[in-house]
């Protein structure tokens, strides 16, 4: 069985599309070209279990992806599919920069100030266009907390921490 640090979930199959047994996925990144990269995906199945397809064709439509798998050429062979989220493997991810990090590897960081002060765990990251934001919540409390290079001063992903330095009266409720 993978691990959900081995796996990483980009999308869920919402839809077939056409009578040719192509698969409609919605991304849960906004990345499209990510889903378009792929020459295989798991599809998580109703027990649990990963089950992993090669894919023979992608294309973008809209504001989803479509999707044709090898071996499957018609609706029926794929309705099955439908509702299934899709996976894939940590190392089919492209490589960042330094300093550059995948959302996945953030959330669930326990998130501490510059002076040892714990606040919580990031739950959640939100895109605003200009910086993220990210939500960490501790308890009932929730700190919204900018994704800036002076106030995000350390990320240690083999620690799970994240240290900042939030700006004057953030913290305060």
């Amino acid at each position: 069985m993978l691990s959900g640090r081995e796996t990483i979930l980009l999308g869920k199959v919402v839809a077939t599309h056409g009578i040719k047994g192509q698969l409609r996925i919605a991304s849960y990144s906004g990345e499209l070209e990510n889903i378009l990269a792929l020459r295989s995906l798991m599809l998580k199945g109703p027990n649990g279990e990963m089950e992993t397809f090669e894919v023979a064709a992608s294309a973008i439509h809209g504001k989803k992806v479509l999707i044709s798998l090898k071996k499957y050429s018609t609706i029926n062979e794929v309705l099955h599919l439908v509702g299934r989220e899709l996976y894939i493997r940590r190392e089919q991810l492209p490589e960042l920069s330094e300093g550059e990090y995948y959302w996945c590897e953030l959330l669930g960081l326990k998130v501490v100030t510059s002076q040892g002060e714990p606040l919580g765990e990031l739950t959640e990251i939100i895109p605003t266009g200009s910086n993220d934001v990210y939500v960490v919540t501790s308890g009932g409390k929730e700190y919204l907390i900018p994704a800036l290079e002076d106030v995000i001063l350390d990320i240690n992903l083999d620690d799970g921490v994240m240290t900042v330095s939030p700006p004057e009266g953030l913290l305060d409720l």
